[in-house]
């Protein structure tokens, strides 16, 4: 990782970084799934990482897509998950423009997809979340019914604090302006100046910023579905972006 107009970089495999004009570009050429391919910036050190951003802010950059990306991509706020070299799990909290090719099923929210470019919100760390986490071996299997899915989902999506909006993927074929209003009691998601998603469910706690564009997909969905691989890329793929701003609100 190293640090190249303001941000830190990482890449990893074939993912590369590259500053033109003004412009940052996360790209990933032809590739095999046998290896793990990214390209990123944050503003933190993954390896240990201190997140700086608290509401409240404001996000604004505009983004682009090229090539037909498989794998996921995306920009915004998390907690890093996972951390690279040691065994411990962070429960997520994000709020991001989030994109997953159709090899992804996160289907966290009722009612929307879980693949394609959406805005979205995520802060599994609250009592609910740790209330329902003794029932979720028979939750999974409850969820199977689709009439008990339609009942009690709901419930697990509450306590995870999910929103999500699904976008017009059209989007990502030319540049769009995005912004992410975070505020103590709500997160306002924009394209174009347009509201796609208001959220009241907002982490409160801090988060880093992160753009990125990789090769893996993920599956997580309430019936106990869990799976994550690497994609092969027949085709180069890059997420551009510009004007990025993190501005503080009153």
């Amino acid at each position: 990782m190293h640090r190249s107009g303001g941000w830190l970089t990482s890449e990893s495999g074939a993912g590369e970084v590259l500053l033109r004009g003004g412009e940052v570009h996360l790209s990933i050429p032809v590739t095999a799934s046998d290896c793990y391919h990214n390209a990123q910036i944050s503003d933190y050190q993954a390896t240990a990482p201190r997140f700086g951003n608290r509401p409240p802010l404001r996000l604004s950059l505009r983004a682009r897509g090229q090539g037909d990306i498989k794998g996921t991509a995306g920009f915004g706020f998390w907690n890093q998950v996972f951390v690279p070299g040691r065994r411990r799990f962070r429960l997520p909290q994000a709020i991001w423009f989030f994109f997953g090719g159709p090899a992804n099923d996160i289907a966290l929210a009722s009612g929307v997809p879980g693949h394609g470019w959406k805005a979205a919100t995520i802060n599994a760390r609250g009592w609910r979340f740790y209330g329902l986490l003794p029932l979720a071996p028979l939750g999974f299997l409850a969820m199977r019914s689709q009439t008990l899915y339609q009942k009690l989902w709901p419930v697990g999506q509450r306590a995870i604090n999910v929103r999500e909006a699904l976008l017009d993927s059209m989007f990502l074929q030319d540049f769009h302006s995005y912004a992410i209003e975070w505020r103590e009691d709500r997160v306002v998601f924009s394209v174009d100046d347009a509201v796609v998603l208001c959220s009241e469910r907002a982490p409160g706690s801090a988060l880093g910023f992160i753009a990125w564009l990789d090769n893996q997909y993920a599956i997580v969905t309430p019936q106990g579905r869990f799976g994550w691989g690497l994609l092969d890329g027949p085709e180069p793929q890059k997420l551009i972006l510009r004007d990025i701003e993190i501005t503080r609100l009153a």
